[in-house]
């Protein structure tokens, strides 16, 4: 197999040369071989080499010189060094497969990642240049809103993730407030936005940074998601929204959609408040479609007016790609959409950042391709089929709850300890961790259910069959090894969740 092109740095002369066919290893080997020739060889080789050079010979130059990292540097460095400063400090690191903690894809195919690979370099703001690249963008957008069931010609844009996609969401039905308050000659003074305390840590972002009241409802132990008669206590002229989860960051099930939609549109006949509903659906909107295609969450509900989702979670896609689709074009105000000719062609945009990549944006129209809905459901009723396995393992082991693995939810487990135990589920996760490697994260809920802690599992296409038995067995080793030597990370046992989403 044949090396790619590289370039080395020639210790004869201290410069960078070309070195073709061969790999940046063995390019570097290569032109210190040829200094070494040329001063001579046998036993006078030693006398002729640098520790430099001795070090690119046989080791890594940073096992005898701190690596930078207060301060630029001076001096460049050979291309090999650079490679493997960076895979030595990341061989440190966790291994991605085995990180169920994560919502974030950790693998595509070959040919997606020849995709982003070949269009690394290609900016997606650049649409006078790259015209295909922004019309594949307005695919993607279509073909979300008909699988969201939008009910006609709508508008939306790619993001960097849901955040960003929730941040633009929010300005939306802020500025859509302020509309329908100005018209009707009202005071625009206090916004407030109702959520539960089961959303994003970006909700709560999103009012701090753009002066909006929040006004969250609290959970229950038992009670991990929010209805109609948790938000209508709430609800005045001054509420620009309702946000609903399709999904949660604890135990990934979704919020009362319809019940809540329902409240809003008596509201609207009994007392003259049109309140619309954000959904949430950064890991959900990829899921419920394909799992539970029956299920109302989407713009099949009159009142939910946008719907931001992940591609980089349940979508397949490599980080970071989100997505926002509003129910139609009029639900997007005119007023934060700006146009600008940077690049030689008047451009609208509406987004919180400019210079993008935009290589995710072709890796999700490719997976929208390739797999099309019966891929999709394919994937998802894998996933689902796994999760169930791992939360039987579980329950049938007698030392875990599963926590509503009968409701509509996510491709995850979450359980907790049941019974009187020398440890907790911090313990448990740290000695998995140690012993295995396995990322599984323990938590406490949100108020009012702080005293809840769990763990939560993750099920995405890298986890098999084989290895979910496999978890399974791990797991319940590092209970048998707490078992013998009690709690050993005190400091995680009292951390107990103040606030809202991760």
């Amino acid at each position: 197999m044949p090396f790619p092109k590289g370039r080395c740095l020639s210790p004869k002369k201290g410069l960078f040369r070309s070195a073709q066919g061969r790999s940046q290893f063995g390019a570097s080997l290569f032109c210190l071989g040829v200094s070494l020739a040329e001063a001579g060889t046998g036993c006078c080789l030693n006398r002729h080499m640098t520790k430099r050079d001795d070090a690119a010979l046989f080791g890594n130059r940073f096992l005898t010189m701190p690596a930078p990292s207060e301060t630029f540097p001076m001096e460049g460095m050979a291309a090999t060094d650079a490679m493997r400063l960076l895979d030595v400090d990341l061989a440190m690191e966790g291994d991605p497969q085995r990180n169920l903690a994560t919502f974030v894809t950790t693998w595509m195919e070959p040919e997606a990642q020849r995709i982003i690979a070949e269009n690394l370099h290609r900016n997606f703001i650049d649409h006078a240049e790259y015209p295909i690249s922004a019309e594949i963008e307005q695919r993607c957008v279509r073909m979300l809103a008909d699988l969201f069931n939008a009910p006609g010609k709508t508008t939306g844009c790619r993001t960097q993730g849901s955040s960003e996609a929730i941040m633009l969401g929010a300005l939306s039905l802020k500025w859509k407030w302020r509309e329908r308050r100005q018209a009707a000659n009202l005071s625009v003074d206090r916004p407030n936005l109702i959520f539960g305390g089961d959303v994003h840590v970006v909700w709560e972002k999103f009012c701090r940074y753009f002066d909006v009241e929040p006004r969250i409802v609290p959970l229950a132990e038992g009670k991990y998601t929010i209805g109609p008669e948790d938000v209508e206590p709430h609800l005045d002229g001054n509420t620009i929204g309702v946000v609903a989860v399709l999904g949660t960051t604890f135990t990934g099930h979704k919020d009362d959609v319809v019940g809540i939609d329902k409240l809003l549109r008596d509201v609207r006949k009994e007392r003259d408040l049109d309140i619309p509903i954000h959904v949430d659906g950064a890991s959900g909107a990829f899921v419920w479609p394909f799992l539970y295609p029956d299920s109302k969450w989407d713009f099949r509900l009159e009142q939910v007016r946008s719907i931001n989702v992940s591609g980089h979670k349940y979508g397949l896609v490599y980080p970071g790609i989100g997505w926002l689709v509003f129910r139609e074009e009029s639900d997007l105000p005119k007023d934060l959409v700006f146009h600008e000719n940077y690049l030689g062609k008047t451009d609208a945009t509406f987004t919180l950042n400019f210079s993008t990549g935009a290589s995710m944006v072709l890796a999700q129209y490719y997976n929208f391709v390739r797999l099309g809905r019966q891929g999709y459901t394919y994937v998802m009723k894998m996933l689902q089929e796994n999760a169930h396995v791992l939360a039987d393992n579980l329950r049938s082991s007698g030392r875990f709850e599963v926590i509503g693995s009968d409701l509509e939810q996510l491709p995850l487990v979450a359980f907790r300890l049941v019974g009187k135990h020398a440890y907790d589920e911090s313990d448990v996760a740290w000695q998995l961790s140690a012993e295995r490697g396995w990322m599984v994260p323990a938590y406490t809920l949100p108020p009012n259910a702080e005293r809840v802690k769990i763990m939560r599992a993750l099920v995405k296409e890298t986890l098999s069959r084989e290895q979910i038995d496999r978890l399974s067995q791990d797991i319940s080793d590092a209970c048998r090894t707490l078992d013998d030597k009690g709690a050993t990370h005190g400091s995680e046992r009292a951390q107990v969740k103040r606030g809202t989403g991760y």
